[in-house]
């Protein structure tokens, strides 16, 4: 069976979605800290051309969590 880049990617969006809400829930937890504790990585983008110009901002967090999430996920992708 030949595997589809998309659903890779969809299963690696679901797995950090997955982790990031299991991260949300443990918050209040103080010995789980080290899993929760998120790192922002933000990448901005933005030019001024006269004609047109933009400004993106495109901002993840990632956690523990979310990248144990990240690698159950590739690993379910790769069992099927």
């Amino acid at each position: 069976m030949k595997k589809n880049i998309g659903i890779l990617l969809l299963f690696i969006l679901l797995g950090w979605l997955a982790g990031a809400w299991i991260a949300k829930a443990l918050e209040p937890v103080q010995a789980l800290s080290f899993l929760t504790a998120s790192t922002p990585i933000k990448w901005s983008p933005q030019a001024n051309l006269d004609i047109i110009s933009y400004d993106i901002t495109i901002q993840m967090k990632l956690s523990l969590l979310s990248l144990i999430g990240i690698i159950v996920s590739v690993w379910l992708y790769r069992r099927l």
